[in-house]
């Protein structure tokens, strides 16, 4: 049986009291939501806080207001509460996906929105217990000095796993976040370094507040994601893809985003820009789907072979650009895992 290392416990009733503690604690301290992924951590020794906040019952945290197409949620909104939320069904549509996709339905009982926003990211290295990181050296992660993915790199290469943080990038969110002494608002990707050990931008000293969105009138979102099994399991790969459509089909904006390809979610810009001025026909959706796979370098840091989760990448792009276009894709959502390669084969 794997224990809990010991540390304090701080029940504070305000965000003020958070910011105070993180203020005095730094990075000795961290904060407690859901615990789905935190408290396993801990367990293994991956991270080892001498403090945890729970932010339990912090006030102003958990709600979520959506008013005239533009929300702002809170960032212990449960992942069921948004999966069931009516609301999150139109142009949140991705949102609502990500969450509903996540684990079990036990664990999105418990997990929250600002938990997965700020996921440590993952490697098949890493993810281990204590002893056998112990019997490998460790890796530059935690406690040692070599990414045993590339073992000349200079940086970690864990991946980053969080489903929901690609859907709220397409859907154009930001994020406050809230020191002792100033609050900040800066767009969601810029929460994210492409670095596995310093992935995220939020400062040791700072609590994520608040996630807002903006007017999503006329526009249209879907998440995919590939997974070894058919749920309770991390991505493989994610697509978030958003689009604003004239009335004549043309894509007047677009964003696509990559999730679990690389240390943090990748914005693929360039196909967003080929795809305005452009209907959704077969040549532009194919085309934006080879811009957006380029972005992806997979490493040997999670599961599948590094090739072909590339060549994935396209495929999935053009499912939710085809979903997007007003297709009927639940057939394919159903047959997603005949994509997996026979782990089997020699």
């Amino acid at each position: 049986m794997m224990r809990l290392p010991l540390f304090e416990f701080r029940m504070p009733r305000t965000g003020e009291e958070v910011a105070r503690i993180l203020d005095g604690e730094g990075s000795n301290a961290m904060v407690l939501a859901g615990g789905t992924d935190l408290l396993p951590n801990m367990k293994r020794r991956q991270q080892v806080p001498r403090t945890l906040i729970s932010l339990r019952h912090v006030e102003g945290l958990s709600g979520a207001q959506l008013d005239h197409g533009s929300a702002r949620l809170g960032p212990c909104l449960t992942l069921t509460e948004i999966a069931r939320d009516a609301r999150f069904r139109n142009g949140c549509s991705a949102l609502s996906q990500a969450a509903s996709l996540v684990a079990t339905p036990h664990i999105r009982n418990v997990a929250t929105l600002g938990g997965n926003i700020c996921l440590d990211t993952r490697c098949a290295y890493y993810d281990q217990n204590y002893e056998w990181r112990k019997a490998i050296n460790f890796c530059k992660k935690k406690d040692g000095e070599i990414c045993w993915v590339a073992t000349g790199s200079p940086k970690c290469m864990a991946v980053s796993s969080t489903d929901t943080a690609p859907a709220l990038i397409a859907l154009g969110a930001s994020v406050r976040l809230r020191s002792r002494s100033e609050e900040r608002d800066i767009p969601l990707a810029d929460l994210y370094n492409n670095d596995g050990m310093n992935y995220l931008t939020r400062r040791p000293n700072e609590i994520l507040t608040e996630i807002r969105l903006g007017s999503l009138h006329g526009w249209k979102s879907t998440y995919w994601k590939l997974r070894r099994r058919g749920s309770f399991d991390f991505p493989v790969l994610s697509v978030a893809a958003a689009v604003r459509l004239s009335k004549g089909g043309v894509v007047e904006e677009a964003r696509i985003v990559l999730g679990a390809v690389a240390s943090r979610p990748l914005v693929a810009t360039e196909a967003a820009k080929f795809l305005v001025g452009r209907p959704l026909d077969r040549e532009s959706i194919e085309q934006a789907g080879t811009l957006t796979a380029k972005l992806a370098k997979p490493l040997d840091n999670t599961d599948f072979d590094m090739s072909w989760r590339k060549k994935v990448a396209a495929e999935f792009v053009n499912y939710a650009l085809r979903e997007l276009r007003g297709d009927d894709m639940r057939a394919q959502r159903l047959e997603v895992t005949r994509y997996l390669p026979d782990v089997n084969a020699d």
